[in-house]
């Protein structure tokens, strides 16, 4: 929370004013330091947090020193950040806010008022992530000539999308009995929530698009009832926490239509806007001149509690735009195009900053949506600054022309306003890339990593020689002779066939990078062109849209081009995240038994983020991502095996052959549109739904209590241990002493293989936990909604089907309990480990931790008696995260490697430690067969010590309590 500065303030002399003296605000300017003007924007934005919040314990004259002094002290230099708010979505706050509530009940235990522990820091928390397609349409099957299925182009005899029928469910065959007396074993499939009957779902009246989100919202709403209340709870027990309630859009756009203010404006003090969040798209919020990145829950708990972001000062890459863009570019392939640059310009942990003639032909849409992928290229953020293009951006929102004067104003009186013509304000970088926006053409990228980009040009070629190569991140092996496998199948009545290359699930979603309008109202004109033009999306492909807000239903609405989304089968099936977070609805039967029958390498083709094998589906094991119009484009198609140039997306009644480039709206077209229907309004209509909720939320009853009354029935919401024996002393390092390593795991180990967020498989630990509280599996929900419960997420980490785990030789959750010899579940493994006072290690290769921001994926190995992990590389925001939960992130010196250090993994392993530890200290590692070897303590910073001296961030924060 921002506190109104004193006159004994050491920085009290740089206060400026605005209108008129009523608004003051900390002028860097006034320091006269010449430094200053050449200082990237992003590190003034830390700069003039540093001298606002100076109150020489957090943060000292010498970190606004060192801040000025950034080109000498970059890399080297740790400083503080406070940012203005914290952003919390569902499944990553409420283990957060479970911690909060924990907390409160140990500090009381000590005999410490419980409303301290209290955030600090204003708090928006967004239900977002609990959606799942429960309810969606299926085809009539009333076409005499359905086609060849899903190898080759579409048409457009084939059945129409235009008539709606049942959900989707495991079953595959139709119902032919009556509502009450169907004996169809798939009529048990959708959910059964606390005793509410459902009807049969082959006996639902055909819905629109409307009443199918409302059913989706429904079951949303009841099946996460308990999570709702302990939100609800939080909204009222904690200050400054905001809940923003389920069916108002996805967090992110939430943040940016909503909650973003560029400056913010507290006790007469204007500062400038910047936030952390738990998620590593937070960085989307860049694209609109508000600094802010993305953190574990575990460091935002800390923001939330008072205590300063610690970061090494980074390295400022400028990225210069020049060029002219391409009229058949769209923003997703402009993107793709900056994300591969700068992935290959090996950036990661440094800040990326926008300059250049180029930046102003990108609308704010634009911007997010570069900004967005700054995870994908492993930046901290990608930062747009604030210029003429920003403000016309907020004339379209809420903002008044009072409030757009003021910001304008401040931003100039501190230098942090941007002419991209003017080369004269180009600040001093630690490099510059130079990327020519005119070189960009349309990509995807796949089929099991979003860093490998495909022209589409050469998309056919390419899947083709995936089906070729050996099993790796590209191929899949499959031999020639079975290569042009067709495997027949029914579906509704009709009979269609399946190949390698054919798509089955095609998801357009408008949250994060397709939040722009102007490439889903692409994806809608394409529609749009298409029924016109006779062509159809076949009924089997698992099709939807998913609005990252009700903004994006209103101006599709607006522009007329919703109803031929609807007409191709994306049909709005809800406001959050579903297929991207491994929601899909089960595929049809017929579907599943052909992929399997012919062993196809069956795609899937979505406008998300997040595409690794097996995560939307475990029976789809090519997954592209691709713009919103190229999704829809592809499930016309009904194949990636296309050459979009050369050969037709399908042909008409008429015997027409109708081409992608005959149905591709122009650039101008689309600017038009936009310009026509994203407006004001758009924003009253948000605003109307962040401020009414809805009638589900509104009649929610919570108790009205300073700790919260834990229910130890529910399966839900559980009272954490992180806490238990905590003692107001600190207690003395400890070496680790022949431990075991619990996993043996290569490159790449992403946190969905740590702890995923998808659906419960009925064989794990955590399903057996579950059946053991006579939860039924249609019961179990997912992990991601199940994150306050520590007893089924710490079950469920490591429990990824697509786990490498060297002891084993093959994926899946298991690993070896080495003094047994047994093939065990990795949490069983850890359990009995810890029954007989067994310490553990996990090794790995390069890259581990990278993918989205998760505390679970640091509280689960905490949980399961993890102390260290060993390995080539780290993702930062992971290695955070450990350091975080007390667990030593641990690097192989340059070189060397478990391999060439010839570590079997069976070994019992001891790590030494000092008494006094410092930053990037070396530690020896001794193993049971006599070697040793040296490795980094990857402690960046001397609060990292700190934490991990405490066991971890939450005890110290209790400690700092008591």
């Amino acid at each position: 929370m921002f506190v109104c500065p004193s006159a004994e303030h050491p920085y009290s002399h740089l206060i400026d004013t605005l209108k008129d003296g009523r608004i003051k605000f900390f002028n860097p300017q006034k320091l006269n330091d010449p430094r200053y003007d050449k200082l990237p924007l992003s590190i003034r934005i830390l700069l003039e947090a540093a001298v606002r919040n100076c109150d020489g314990f957090y943060t000292k004259k010498e970190d606004v020193q060192n801040l000025l002094d950034w080109q000498q002290q970059q890399n080297k230099a740790e400083v503080p950040f406070s940012p203005a708010r914290i952003l919390l979505q569902d499944f990553t706050g409420i283990p957060a806010m479970v911690d909060l509530a924990a907390m409160r009940d140990a500090v009381a235990k000590h005999g410490v008022d419980p409303s301290l522990v209290n955030p600090k820091c204003p708090t928006d928390l967004i239900v977002d992530h609990s959606l799942q397609i429960d309810y969606s349409k299926c085809a009539i099957q009333n076409a005499p000539n359905p086609g060849g299925g899903g190898d080759g182009p579409n048409q457009s005899q084939g059945p129409s999308r235009s008539t709606p029928s049942r959900p989707p469910s495991r079953g595959g065959s139709q119902c032919g009995g009556q509502r009450g007396s169907c004996s169809k074993a798939a009529c048990s499939d959708p959910p059964q929530i606390e005793n509410t009957p459902l009807l049969c779902p082959f006996h639902l009246k055909p819905v629109s698009e409307t009443e199918t989100a409302l059913k989706n919202q429904e079951m949303e709403l009841i099946r996460n009832k308990e999570r709702l209340q302990f939100f609800k709870w939080c909204s009222k027990a904690f200050k400054n926490v905001n809940v923003v309630p389920p069916d108002v859009g996805a967090v992110h756009q939430v943040n940016m239509e909503y909650l973003s203010r560029v400056v913010q404006v507290c006790d007469g003090f204007i500062y400038p806007d910047s936030v952390v969040g738990t998620d590593s798209h937070t960085t989307m919020i860049n694209g609109l001149g508000i600094l802010g990145w993305g953190v574990g829950g575990i460091e935002s708990e800390a923001v939330m509690l008072g205590q300063p972001v610690s970061l090494t000062l980074p390295q400022v890459v400028g990225c210069k735009l020049v060029g002219n863009i391409n009229p058949l570019t769209t923003s997703i392939d402009i993107v793709l195009g900056i994300t591969k640059h700068l992935r290959q310009a090996g950036i990661a942990g440094k800040f990326v900053e926008f300059f250049g003639p180029g930046v102003s032909q990108l609308s704010a849409p634009d911007r997010t949506t570069i900004a967005n992928m700054c995870p994908e290229y492993n930046a901290t953020v990608s930062f747009f600054p604030v210029d003429q293009v920003t403000l016309k951006h907020f004339k379209k929102t809420n903002f008044t022309q009072e409030k757009l004067e003021l910001l304008e104003s401040y931003m100039k009186a501190v230098k942090l306003f941007r002419s991209y013509e003017d080369p004269s304000e180009d600040p001093e970088y630690s490099e510059v890339i130079e990327i020519n926006l005119s070189s960009m053409v349309p990509y995807v990228s796949g089929p099991k990593r979003p860093q490998d980009r495909v022209a589409v040009s050469n998309m056919k070629e390419d899947f083709q020689s995936c089906l070729d190569e050996k099993v790796g991140f590209k191929g899949f092996h499959i031999s020639k002779e079975k290569q042009e496998t067709r495997i027949p199948f029914l579906h509704c009545g009709q009979e269609y066939q399946l190949a390698h290359g054919s798509v089955v699930i095609a998801a357009v979603i408008s949250c994060t990078n397709n939040c722009n309008p102007s490439v889903m109202l692409t994806a809608g004109l394409l529609a749009k062109k298409a029924v016109e033009a006779g062509l159809v999306v076949k009924p089997y492909i698992r099709t939807s849209l998913a609005p990252g807000s009700g903004m994006v239903t209103h101006y599709l609405s607006t522009s007329g081009v919703l109803p031929y989304f609807s007409q191709l089968g994306f049909e709005v099936i809800g406001y959050g995240c579903a297929t991207c977070v491994g929601n899909t609805a089960p595929l049809p039967e017929g579907v599943v038994d052909a992929i399997k029958q012919g062993d196809l390498v069956a795609c899937g083709v979505l406008s998300g983020n997040r595409h690794f094998e097996g995560r939307l589906c475990d029976c789809v094991r090519a997954n592209y991502l691709a713009s919103p119009p190229l999704v829809v484009a592809y499930a016309i198609a009904g194949t990636v095996g296309i050459d979009f140039e050369k050969e037709p997306l399908g042909v008409t009644s008429e015997g027409k052959e109708v081409y992608l480039h005959d149905i591709w709206p122009s650039r101008e077209e689309v600017q038009q549109i936009e310009e026509d229907t994203v407006i004001s309004s758009i924003f009253k209509d948000l605003r109307g739904r962040m401020e009414k909720g809805n009638t589900f939320w509104n009649n929610i009853d919570c108790p009205d209590s300073v700790l919260f009354p834990w229910d130890h029935k529910s399966t839900y919401i559980r009272s954490p241990c992180f806490f238990s024996k905590l003692s107001k002393e600190v207690p003395p390092p400890q070496s680790i002493e022949c431990a075991h390593a619990l996993l043996f795991l290569g490159d790449k180990v992403t946190t969905d293989h740590i702890s995923p967020a998808g659906s419960i498989a009925r064989v794990s630990a955590a399903a057996k936990y579950l059946l053991s509280k006579r939860l039924t599996p249609r019961e179990f929900n997912s992990y991601g909604a199940r994150r306050g419960n520590d007893a089924v997420m710490t079950r469920g980490t490591f429990a990824s089907i697509k786990l490498q785990n060297r002891f084993i030789g093959k994926s899946g959750p298991k690993t070896l309990h080495i003094p047994s010899g047994q093939t065990l579940d990795v949490f069983e493994a850890a359990e009995r480990y810890q029954r007989d006072g067994i310490p553990l290690i996990i090794l790995a290769g390069k890259d581990y931790g990278s993918g989205n921001s998760r505390d679970w994926v640091a509280k689960g190995p905490y949980l399961l008696g993890v102390r260290a992990v060993i390995a080539e590389s780290f993702e930062k925001l992971h290695k955070n995260q450990l350091v975080g939960m007390g667990i030593m992130p641990l690097e192989f010196l340059p070189g060397q490697n478990a391999d060439s250090l010839e570590l079997s993994g069976k070994e019992r392993f001891t790590i030494v430690l000092p008494d006094s530890l410092s930053p990037r200290q070396q530690l020896t590692v001794k193993t049971s067969q006599g070697k040793s070897f040296l490795v980094t303590a990857l402690f960046d910073t001397d609060m990292d010590v700190i934490f991990f001296q405490h066991g971890g961030l939450l005890r110290y924060v209790a400690r700092t309590l008591l």
